[in-house]
């Protein structure tokens, strides 16, 4: 039997966990928020398109260190955020052929895992999910799921298939990518607007700032796909578009930063605006209107406290 281990079984890593755990799959989870409800209950998933069930996890573990066993993947699913150090959390677990599989926001984030962990495979996943957290051990699917997943540098191995498989089998459309750090800057295209300026506006809807700020919105993703492309990876001409359109076509939805920010967490600001930015300095693009978010989200930040 295929044993997988979680790591950050927040709502994205309960969500695809309880997949595989439905597709056959032995899924043990680290959790430490929601360790002692997840420990007695396990998870409750309710999604309107996939229905409701309970997952009950093989293993509930506040630390990797403390999983009994070779795990063949790790699904790690944490927020990427300066204070979290993503290797030392997973390394515990890491075994001679354990596949690694980040399902994280953000770009620029690969050459980290890379050289933690020269041995093993990398495999990148990208999620296009709506899905929060409603209290310990609950999990609403609201929209989507569908997962691209690839190795690093890239291509894609007969375990990155294994896993894809095991995905289609659980009912989420799940594709093997062989450019899976092109894909990571195609979701930059929505997450770098809508993200912080969910936060920014007082924590509107991703609906609400689209009706009402769609000039800026566009602007914001184009800047990403001006970046994008001078860095090597150019996205398809119609992104924009695309996801304008799917945005109002999905239900009105809390973003993942909106819920950190109410809920007094750390937010990815750096992975998703921190990164592009930097990237944008580096290749000589002109991005004003990402780095004017940027600077306001880093004030919002100084003013919670995160910053020194």
């Amino acid at each position: 039997m295929i044993k997988v281990l979680v790591i950050g079984a927040g709502a994205i890593g309960a969500f695809y966990g309880s997949l595989l755990a439905k597709a056959g799959a032995e899924v043990s989870v680290v959790c430490r928020s929601d360790y002692d409800q997840v420990k007695q209950h396990g998870f409750i998933i309710d999604s309107p398109p996939l229905g409701r069930w309970n997952f009950i996890p093989a293993q509930v573990l506040k630390n990797a260190e403390d999983f009994e066993g070779a795990v063949d993947y790790i699904l790690l699913c944490t927020k990427v955020i300066p204070t979290l150090d993503r290797v030392a959390l997973i390394r515990p677990a890491v075994a001679e052929n354990t596949a690694i599989v980040f399902i994280q926001n953000g770009v620029e984030i690969e050459q980290e895992m890379l050289d933690a962990f020269p041995g093993n495979e990398i495999i990148s996943g990208l999620a296009f999910i709506c899905c929060n957290r409603l209290d310990p051990g609950e999990i609403l699917h609201l929209a989507y799921g569908r997962l691209a997943l690839g190795n690093l540098p890239n291509g894609v191995s007969s375990k990155t298939i294994q896993l894809c498989e095991l995905f289609n089998q659980s009912g989420i459309d799940c594709k093997p990518s062989e450019d899976i750090v092109t894909g990571r800057w195609q979701k930059c295209v929505w997450n770098a607007p809508f993200n912080p300026l969910s936060v920014l506006s007082g924590g509107l809807l991703t609906l609400d700032i689209l009706k009402n700020q769609e000039s800026f919105v566009r602007s914001i993703m184009q800047e990403v796909c001006s970046i994008a492309a001078a860095s090597g990876h150019p996205l398809p001409d119609d992104i924009v578009t695309i996801n304008i359109e799917s945005t109002y076509a999905m239900p009105p939805y809390k973003t993942s930063m909106l819920l950190d920010y109410e809920n007094g967490q750390p937010m990815e600001t750096e992975a998703i605006l921190g990164n592009t930015v930097r990237a944008a300095q580096r290749l000589g693009i002109a991005a004003p209107h990402l780095e004017s978010v940027y600077a306001l989200m880093k004030l919002r930040e100084l003013k919670l406290g995160y910053l020194p």
